[in-house]
């Protein structure tokens, strides 16, 4: 294998985990802003200009923290979930077409960490793993409430993942493919995969909110009931872990969101600009964080705007509305394709 090939993709991958780690720090101010905004108040505005290093003076609070144990808590098992949770939410971001490829010495270089065939599955299969870090780190606590958030969390994830996986299925059945970079690459300029599968969004997105565990989804913290839920016996970075994955997977589900439903980097009249080729994959990859960032900000409205559900409620929606709404949808796929098709 070629080491110059080997370097640049762990180079871009490196980039990619710094991009990540910064836009969770950032979305965290952009957050508390936000929620200033819609209760008629400032936000942060003490550290830094408007803000700005309000991130860097809480990641310095975490590390500043006292580091404690519960005496009855599986030692082993207490600092795996937080470091799996992180791991997995990072992980991620491995198979997300950021751009076109880019020339560097006449050399095309896909802005893209690992290019599979099965990019979709992947993902999937990631994200799954991710209910380990939260039951395991509400189970090595030792405490009963912890316990019950990660309950919440296992029973609440695997629910909606039923849902969310039939609304993609709608996806590869009108692309044929399990590729995030062919499924990019098959919505040019404004012809989105939401035009025509506008269920099949609406199911994946509130699947998502579901997934990261966000409001009106976050019973398994909803500290009314359960102090803190999962994570109420960490502190210090092991806690920090536990926030910043939330922001990261966000950030990664609005990077999905946007590449499944929007075209990814693609947007209007790219092929008419008469641009060179590293220019248009730069604007390109831009264009992909502006719609990323449309849903971040969607993430926040919708926290700040709608009360969470009851348990009982969210199961219920998740079960007699999601799944059936969702099969419907990949029915109604199957029969309009093979209708059009034929």
């Amino acid at each position: 294998m070629d080491i110059q090939f080997v370097l640049y993709k762990l180079a871009l991958a490196g980039i990619i985990l710094l991009v990540s780690l910064v836009i969770a720090m950032y979305a965290t101010l952009a957050e508390r802003k936000v929620a200033g905004f819609f209760q008629d108040r400032l936000g942060p505005n003490r550290a830094g200009t408007f803000g700005l290093l309000q991130p860097v003076a809480d990641g310095v609070k975490l590390f500043m923290k006292e580091e404690f144990m519960p005496a009855t808590a599986d030692k082993f098992l207490y600092l795996l979930g937080p470091c799996l949770t992180m791991l997995v939410a990072l992980l991620s971001s491995a198979v997300i077409p950021w751009g076109k490829s880019i020339n560097i010495g006449g050399v095309d270089y896909s802005l893209q960490v690992a290019d599979i065939n099965i990019g979709v599955l992947y993902v999937f299969a990631v994200v799954s793993i991710g209910v380990y870090g939260v039951m395991i780190g509400g189970w090595a606590s030792n405490n009963k409430y912890a316990l019950m958030g990660a309950v919440r969390a296992a029973s609440q994830m695997i629910s909606y993942e039923l849902a969310m996986s039939m609304s993609i299925v709608t996806i590869v059945m009108t692309t044929g493919s399990l590729s995030l970079n062919e499924i990019v690459a098959q919505q040019p300029g404004i012809h989105w995969n939401v035009w025509t599968q506008p269920i099949g969004f609406l199911v994946f997105t509130i699947c998502v909110f579901a997934e990261c565990n966000r409001a009106p989804f976050d019973l398994p913290e909803c500290e009314t009931e359960l102090i803190g839920g999962y994570h109420t016996e960490y502190s210090s970075m092991k806690l920090g872990f536990y926030l910043f994955s939330e922001y990261i997977n966000m950030f990664i589900a609005s990077a999905m969101i946007s590449s499944l439903y929007f075209g990814g980097y693609n947007f209007p009249f790219i092929n008419d600009l008469g641009l060179s080729q590293n220019v248009l994959t730069l604007l390109g990859t831009g264009i992909f964080f502006c719609k990323i960032g449309v849903f971040i900000f969607l993430f926040m409205w919708i926290r700040w705007t709608l009360p969470r559900f009851r348990y009982d409620q969210l199961m219920r929606f998740g079960w007699k509305t999601l799944l059936p709404l969702a099969i419907a949808n990949v029915i109604l796929t199957g029969f309009f394709h093979l209708l059009f098709k034929n």
